[in-house]
């Protein structure tokens, strides 16, 4: 069993996590749970932090909030001293709400509403990145109307595929994302920002993708974008004060995968800035990076109760958990893969392959197909790892099933964050019909 961040094993066999017995944690906050180690967060941070000022490159380390947004969560991220990315006005407000600093928080989205805008604005972010015509257009009046000045970064999209599952690619150039280079959609982007009287281009934003294991792909979109650079300097005296190089830093999911350390990303990063900086005689624009997965995914572990089983000689046997893709629609959407452990019999052997069933109705809420386990029985308690990025934030009431609380722990503290729903959060917006009948029959 591979362990993440403060993860251990006890004297009782249990899993730890913060110095913690996961064991006690699901009796006493119920199940499923979502426990996030936040000492590895901490630790993430920092590295991608530190990173920079070790090469003395002025820079902004922006969470990505649409992994993992709670308050508790933006108040960690306000503490570590990282910018904020938000994609909604949701975010925005439990941003706001946090008490996170407005003049920190980029706004991210390719559909943003005129309300949001109108909203991020009288907030007084600190910047928009602007993916569209259409919201720039919308941003632009808004602007003009209110009196307002605000800061914006052009996502470009840069034709560069990154190596990961289809279905999160968008740098390349047919995406829903950005401004194509290459059919002078940012040129002509870049043209009306830097007439209006109202918006300060700051500089322009990429994405190339999730769960990236290597740096060619960031290298080779930061090639590209430079011969556009370049020639915008030339002809149309722009050259960004701020270069955006996105996300997609991954993580260990399992044995097959194999990230980089937050440095190895940078400092490839950074070299090839530097290089086509100083060979196109232009200052190091001041670059941003957006982590949001390689913060918080491997801190966070869901543990479950083991219920049914079902057994097909010669075929599969499957361990029901009370949770799934009510908890996790990842394996359902993605075909993500997970590692998992007894939590209280951690040290114990896998002699039995099972294939792990969520309890929703539907013949695709499998959490893991193939996985070996120790012989599992009713009331044991399942973590799966590595489910902090995109577990509780995509987590949904489908049959009814309440979402589960949040839990940080760390150096043997443990907080609840976010409270499990009950029954009756549920209906907390439902309306019943008047009468029994709708009006007017």
């Amino acid at each position: 069993m591979y362990l993440h961040g403060t993860s251990s094993i006890n004297e009782d066999n249990h899993l730890t996590i913060g110095g913690l017995d996961t064991v006690q944690l699901a009796q006493k906050y119920g199940t499923p749970l979502y426990l996030y180690d936040v000492e590895l967060i901490r630790q993430r941070a920092r590295a991608f932090k530190k990173a920079f000022e070790v090469q003395g490159i002025k820079a902004q380390v922006a969470y990505a909030s649409k992994a993992f947004s709670c308050l508790a969560q933006v108040q960690l991220v306000a503490e570590e001293g990282l910018s904020l990315d938000v994609v909604s006005g949701g975010e925005l407000y439990t941003a706001l709400a946090a008490g996170f600093p407005a003049e920190r928080i980029h706004f991210h989205g390719n559909n943003k509403s005129y309300d949001e805008l109108q909203y991020a604005l009288k907030s007084g972010i600190g910047c928009f990145v602007v993916d569209n015509f259409h919201e720039l257009h919308m941003l632009n009046e808004l602007c003009e109307k209110t009196n307002t000045q605000t800061s914006i970064l052009l996502r470009i999209t840069p034709g560069i595929e990154a190596h990961t599952h289809e279905y999160i690619l968008t740098g390349q150039e047919d995406s829903k994302f950005g401004f194509d280079l290459q059919n002078g959609q940012a040129e002509k982007a870049v043209t009306e920002a830097l007439d209006s009287e109202a918006i300060t281009l700051l500089g322009v934003h990429f994405h190339i993708g999730s769960q990236i294991f290597e740096t060619a792909g960031f290298i080779l979109a930061i090639q590209k974008l430079y011969d556009y650079l370049a020639k915008w300097n030339n002809e149309l005296s722009f050259f960004p004060e701020v270069l955006n190089l996105g996300g997609g830093f991954g993580i260990r999911y399992t044995e097959e995968d194999k990230p980089l350390e937050p440095k190895e990303y940078i400092e490839a990063m950074i070299n090839e800035v530097t290089r086509l900086s100083a060979s196109n005689s232009v200052s190091i624009p001041e670059i941003w990076i957006e982590p949001g997965r390689s913060l918080v995914g491997d801190a966070g572990t869901t543990i479950y109760s083991v219920g049914s089983q079902k057994d097909i000689p010669s075929v599969r046997h499957y361990v029901s958990v009370d949770g799934g893709m009510s908890d996790n629609i990842r394996p359902a959407l993605y075909q993500a893969q997970y590692e998992a452990a007894l939590a209280n019999r951690a040290g114990e052997k896998g002699t039995k392959k099972v294939s792990v069933a969520g309890k929703c109705c539907e013949s695709g809420d499998m959490l893991i197909w193939d996985i070996l386990l120790p012989e599992a029985r009713t009331g044991d308690y399942l973590a799966v790892f590595c489910t902090g990025a995109y577990g509780y934030s995509m987590s949904n009431n489908y049959n009814r099933i309440p979402r589960p609380a949040v839990v940080f722990v760390e150096n043997g503290e443990e907080q609840l964050v976010v409270k499990r729903e009950t029954y009756e959060d549920l209906l907390r917006q439902d309306l019943p019909l008047k009468n029994g009948v709708l009006a007017g029959n």
